[in-house]
This record gives C-alpha cells, structure tokens and sequence, in this order.
C-alpha cells in the first residue's frame, strides 16, 4: 500500500513540476479548478466532468497546459 502512495505522489509532483502555471492561472476558474484536480488526482474523466468538457477537449486543454498524463510501471 505504501508502494501506491508513494507512485502517486511521484506522478502528482512530475504533473506540478511540468505544468505551464501561467496559462493554467489565465483560465476562467471552472477549467482552472479542473485542471488543478488533474494534477492533484490524476483522473482525467472526473476532471472533463468537472470542466464541462467532453473528454477529448479536457485532454486538448491538458496538453495545452502542458500537464503530462504520467503513470508509473514498475
């Protein structure tokens, strides 16, 4: 379980770390907040939900806020 945690920490600082803040801080606050929960939980169909976006536009919006999808193997 440990194991997991620390997996999931890793992904949400690499998702932090590599984000473009300044684009992600110009957006109105309902893409702001759903992008902010995408690197902080890593889940992109509850994020889309959140947003009002379809999945497909969320994930036009994540790479254009240069969020990486990150998933650790191993």
């Amino acid at each position: 379980m440990e194991h997991i945690k620390t997996d999931e920490a890793m992904e949400r600082e690499i998702r932090r770390r590599e984000a473009d803040w300044s684009f992600i801080n110009s957006l109105p606050l309902k893409l702001r907040t759903a992008l902010i929960f995408y690197i902080e939980v890593g889940d992109e169909y509850k994020a889309a939900k959140l947003a009002g976006l379809s999945l497909d536009e969320f994930e036009e919006l994540r790479i254009r806020a240069k969020i990486p999808k990150v998933i650790l193997v191993g």
